[in-house]
């Protein structure tokens, strides 16, 4: 009781902001609309329960002028049927779309928002493939919540309609046991009643591991899916290492997991199956059973035991709810289960950075960025680099040292403030621009004109402008290529890359340009020349690079190494600019 409670909560507290948010008006009429065409088919399942009894006793008393009269009633309870059907169904599917689109672009909003994505990969959350979550398992969300709720009102409503029904037809066909009657009140409705616990009662004790196992086999497919992606996007190294083997026998172990889950499945699904579908196959004939005394007996006619079986039918099934939709109950936990653990590990992702031991990156009125009392550490708590008093001068090119692992990159994440484990404070000249280009630049798939001008709109920069600056790069043969689709990250060679990420730097002309290593797959004098392209063109641009080549210093005014103190690295200046001293948080 306390899961189903738990369950409940989830999904109110994930289903209602669709319905208060700025498209409440038509999900909320849409949810109306099938609601109330669902009463609707509730309403002629009635009719065509009292059209049986009518029909039926036409049939046994020969009378051909009532068989045809009924034969149209029929006819108008069918067609209105049909229609109410095929337009409820249309209604939901409408819903669904609305639903869904909103919850999915709220999820990405959330996900991509503050840095919570490259957050919850620091902080190792249990919310694996972040892309099926939004992708499947809000699709399945909708669409589940939805079905379960309106079958779930039509069983209520069901059950509440012919209750009353079965309830007076017990008077009306009473008990008969070996030609004795027994006047029991509302037998058929208790009778109903014993037969729908009875298979609930098993149902849940033999189907009950399908919600975890549910669960599993998302994971595991979602795993599997993304290693196959892993496996696309990396082919050029696994070729060139011959991998093809490793990587067959990784994805081989994945899949494994997949197949042996599913057989789990497979194994309890047999077993309920069985059960349901037994279950389903006597009710089709436990209410005829039970009446067909009283019919013999000729307590009732034909047409009245017909009625009975009907209503004993819609009873029986409106009570049997939980035993015909298990396999959709557990698979629609496990999804809540998966969305909740999503919606969690953004919100753990977001509270980082407001925890008191953080970072904070805070805008001042100066023209440096200022380092002070500033401690970055790893996400396992240790101490990492340590600086105090330390700027980042205005128009200056620096060029930052140190020895792998010194933490280079992790000050660059911070000093973006997208690295939130540490204590102190980076201080940014307010309304300033900083880009941040890594070793590997990031380009989006489509046109080459909207990668390079990423992340501004593709028509944020004229044509112009844009071959100007891959000439300058020195790439003129992508100049002509700018409407072209493409997957550049895999297209283009490293080196390509590095210099089309230059040239990103170009046009954006930010105040603060970090290099990360981000011309070190160039030979020298190609690096040379892109370094002389950014002094010319961005002039007032402060260049901050980490570089191991000894010729890069000579494209740096200052150069600052990480070096070892005690526990963790300090900032020291050496040669030009060298009056600032180690920096130490503590």
């Amino acid at each position: 009781m306390n899961n189903l409670r738990s369950t409940l909560a989830i999904v109110w507290r994930i289903a209602i902001p669709y319905f208060r948010s700025e498209d409440k008006v038509a999900g909320r009429t849409l949810l109306a609309a099938v609601i109330a065409i669902e009463l609707a088919l509730v309403a002629i399942d009635v009719l065509v329960n009292q059209w049986q009894a009518r029909f039926y006793n036409a049939l046994q008393e020969y009378n051909w002028d009532s068989f045809i009269w009924e034969i149209g009633v029929f006819v108008v309870l069918a067609t209105t049927f049909i229609v109410l059907a095929v337009y409820q169904l249309y209604l939901n599917q409408w819903l669904q779309i609305r639903w869904r689109r909103w919850m999915t672009e709220a999820y990405l909003r959330r996900w991509l928002g503050d840095a919570s994505h490259y957050r919850m990969q620091l902080k190792g959350d249990a919310a694996d493939n972040p892309d099926q979550r939004i992708a499947e398992d809000v699709k399945q969300f909708v669409e589940q919540t939805l079905n379960i709720t309106v079958n779930l009102l039509s069983s209520v409503v069901t059950l509440a309609s012919f209750v009353v029904i079965l309830w007076g037809l017990s008077e009306a066909a009473p008990l008969t046991l070996f030609g004795m009657e027994y006047h029991i009140p509302g037998y058929l409705v208790w009778a109903a009643l014993l037969y729908a616990i009875a298979g609930t009662a098993l149902t849940h004790w033999i189907g009950s591991p399908l919600i975890n196992l549910y669960f599993e086999q998302q994971r595991f497919e979602a795993d599997f899916r993304f290693n196959l992606v892993r496996v696309r996007e990396n082919s050029e190294q696994i070729a060139v290492l011959r991998g093809e083997s490793a990587e067959q026998t990784l994805l081989a172990s994945r899949y494994g997991r997949v197949v042996a889950n599913f057989y789990q499945i497979m194994s309890r699904t047999k077993r309920l199956t069985a059960v349901t579908s037994g279950y389903a196959q006597v009710a089709t004939i436990f209410p005829y059973v039970i009446v067909a005394p009283a019919y013999f007996a000729k307590k009732v006619q034909l047409g009245g035991m017909m009625q009975t079986a009907s209503a004993f039918s819609s009873v029986q099934r409106a009570l049997s709810f939980f035993v015909n939709a298990y396999r959709t109950l557990a698979d629609w936990r496990s999804t809540v289960a998966r969305l909740d653990g999503f919606e969690m590990a953004i919100e753990s992702a977001k509270t980082l950075s407001a925890e008191p031991q953080t970072i904070d990156v805070v805008s001042h009125a100066g023209d440096s960025i200022e380092l002070a009392q500033l401690l970055l550490k790893l996400p396992n708590g240790l101490p990492l680099i340590a600086a105090d008093g330390f700027s980042i001068r205005n128009s200056e090119r620096t060029l930052l040292t140190g020895p792998s692992g010194a933490g280079k990159s992790t000050l660059f994440r911070a000093i973006a403030g997208v690295w939130p484990f540490g204590s102190g404070a980076i201080s940014v000249p307010a309304h300033a621009t900083l880009m941040m280009l890594p070793q590997r630049p990031y380009f989006p798939i489509g046109p080459l004109k909207a990668a390079v001008v990423y992340p501004a709109a593709a028509d944020a920069f004229g044509l112009d402008r844009i071959k100007q600056a891959l000439i300058a790069v020195g790439l003129p043969l992508l100049a002509d290529r700018l409407d072209e689709d493409g997957h550049w990250n895999r297209m283009l060679s490293l080196g390509e890359q590095q210099r089309l990420g230059i040239a990103r730097a170009l046009l954006h002309a930010p105040q603060y340009l970090f290099l990360d290593e981000a011309t070190a797959s160039l030979d020298e004098p190609g690096e040379a020349r892109l370094y002389q392209v950014i002094a010319e063109q961005l002039p007032q641009t402060t260049v901050v690079s980490i570089g191991h080549r000894s010729t890069l210093h000579a494209f740096h005014d200052r150069k600052v190494e990480l070096v070892r103190d005690g526990d963790r690295f300090s900032l020291r200046s050496t040669g030009q600019g060298a009056d600032v001293p180690a920096g130490s948080a503590e």
